[in-house]
C-alpha cells in the first residue's frame, strides 16, 4: 500500500449555533494543520449539528498526542459528544460467525488485499466448521459452543478474549446468535450485524422464508449497529436485488448471500474510516 501522510479525524455532534464550521476550522488553522476533507449535517428536525474533519498532521505545530487535550475545551464549550483519531491507530476487529462462510470471506480478502486497513488478531465462532478458512489467513480461531445453559458464561469468556487482544470492534458476519444485554454493552456503536432483509421488514429470523410467503418482488441486506432491541439498532447501510414469483426460497438466499457480503463491508469500511455518527435510532454516515 502508498504509504499515507499522518493526519487526524474529529467526528462531533452538538446543538446547533453559529459559526461551529469557523471555529473548528480556526482550530486546525491555529495548530497549522490542513484540511483535507470537511462534511457536516445540520438535523432541523432536532437542532443537531454533526461533522466530520480531517486534516494532514504535517506541519501540526503541537505534539500528536496533545491535540484532543487541546480540543477540550472547545468541545466543553459547544457541548459536544466528540471523538478525535489520528492515522496509524489501525482498528482492532473480531470476527465472529457461525457456520455461513461468505461475509467472513469478503472481509478476509478485502483485508488480505490492503483495502482494509485493520487488524484482525481472532475469529470467534459458535461452531468449527469455518476454523480452516482462519487457518488459510492465519488467525487465530477461537470455538465457543453456546447453549440456552452456558450462553452467558461463553460470553464472558469471549469478552475477556477480546479484552486480552485489545479488540475495539466486533463484527457479526453471519453470528447466528442472539447476544446479550451485557456483551452488547461493553461494545456500545461498536458492534457491526449483517442482516438478510430489508429492515425493518421480516426482522427475526428466517426473513427470506417470510419473505417468499409475502410474496414480495425485492429482497435486500441491512448493515446495523447491534443493541439490545433485536434487529432495532441505528442502520449503517442497505441494498436490494429484485425477485420475481419464479425464485424458490433457495433462490432468495442465494441472491440475498451476494447482497450480505457487500452491504456488511460497506458498513464494515465506512466504521473504520470514521465515517458514521450515530445519532439517536439513525446513523449520519458521511460520504
Amino acid at each position: 500500500m502508498e504509504q499515507q501522510s499522518p493526519s487526524a479525524i474529529l467526528l462531533l455532534a452538538c446543538p446547533d449555533r453559529t459559526g461551529l464550521v469557523s471555529r473548528i476550522s480556526r482550530f486546525i488553522f491555529e495548530r497549522g494543520g490542513n484540511i483535507l476533507d470537511l462534511d457536516e449535517h445540520v438535523d432541523t428536525g432536532t437542532g443537531m449539528f454533526f461533522i466530520r474533519v480531517s486534516w494532514s498532521m504535517e506541519g501540526v505545530n503541537i505534539p500528536p498526542e496533545e491535540l484532543e487535550e487541546a480540543f477540550r475545551p472547545l468541545g466543553r464549550e459547544f457541548g459536544a459528544d466528540w471523538t478525535m483519531y489520528r492515522s496509524g491507530a489501525r482498528p482492532r476487529l473480531a470476527l465472529f460467525v457461525s457456520k455461513y462462510d461468505h461475509c467472513l470471506q469478503e472481509i478476509l480478502w478485502r483485508w488480505k488485499t490492503g483495502e482494509f486497513d485493520i487488524d484482525i488478531p481472532l475469529i470467534v465462532s459458535n461452531h468449527p466448521d469455518l476454523e480452516p478458512l482462519a487457518a488459510h489467513y492465519g488467525i487465530a480461531f477461537h470455538v465457543f459452543p453456546v447453549t440456552p445453559e452456558n450462553k452467558l458464561e461463553q460470553e464472558g469468556r469471549e469478552l475477556d478474549l477480546l479484552d486480552e487482544h485489545s479488540v475495539d470492534t466486533v463484527v457479526l458476519a453471519r453470528y447466528m446468535q442472539v447476544l446479550s444485554p451485557q456483551f452488547v454493552d461493553a461494545f456500545p456503536s461498536r458492534i457491526i450485524n449483517i442482516h438478510h432483509s430489508f429492515l425493518p421488514a421480516f426482522s427475526g429470523g428466517n426473513p427470506y422464508r417470510q419473505a417468499f410467503e409475502r410474496g414480495v418482488k425485492i429482497i435486500g441486506a441491512t448493515s446495523h449497529y447491534v443493541t439490545s432491541e433485536l434487529d432495532e439498532g441505528p442502520i449503517i447501510e442497505q441494498d436490494i436485488v429484485r425477485i420475481s414469483h419464479r425464485d424458490a426460497v433457495q433462490d432468495l438466499a442465494r441472491k440475498g448471500r451476494d447482497l450480505e457480503r457487500l452491504v456488511l463491508a460497506r458498513a464494515v469500511a465506512c466504521h473504520i474510516e470514521r465515517r458514521i455518527l450515530v445519532n439517536g435510532r439513525k446513523t449520519i454516515v458521511f460520504g
